[in-house]
């Protein structure tokens, strides 16, 4: 692959590479088949990310005119600093394009877009057994040591 590899801003034109993306993505973490999201809830994604009133944004990894991997990520506030914090909330890359920098371009596309918007913060959470993911992680933020909780309602 010798062309260059381009992260920018999701477009309306690239509903259906990003779907596939984003049911892959889903998949990896187990929610397909009966376990799917429901349509609607992709369909808000979608919506959300063109909404100039959401604090959630989308960026695409894009190589050759072909969709490679993608990043969705959002502001919040914090009650331990002034200045929100940005939570990059899903990363993907396309099985054929691992290991060859398109997840590091893209945690660094989040990283410029936050400091730009004056966020000094960004984190994310992963699975424990995403271990070829962590090993990427590993190079490029800080494990703070925190562990997860939720409960479903």
């Amino acid at each position: 692959m010798s062309e260059e590899l381009v992260i920018r801003t999701l477009e309306k034109r690239d509903r259906a590479e990003w779907e596939v993306l984003w049911l892959g993505y889903n998949a990896f973490y187990g929610r397909s088949g009966e376990t799917a999201l429901a349509p609607e809830i992709s369909q808000m994604t979608w919506t959300r990310f063109f909404d100039p009133y959401e604090p959630v944004h989308a960026m695409v990894a894009e190589r050759g005119g072909k969709l490679l991997g993608l990043v969705h990520f959002l502001y919040h506030r914090s009650t331990i600093q002034i200045a929100p914090s940005c939570y990059l909330q899903d990363l993907f890359t396309a099985a054929d394009a691992r290991g060859l920098g398109v997840g590091r371009a893209l945690i660094e596309a989040v990283y410029e877009h936050a400091k730009a918007a004056g966020i000094p913060r960004v984190y994310w959470q992963t699975r424990e057994t995403n271990v070829a993911a962590m090993q990427l992680y590993d190079k490029v933020a800080e494990k703070p040591g925190f562990v997860i909780y939720h409960k479903k309602l």
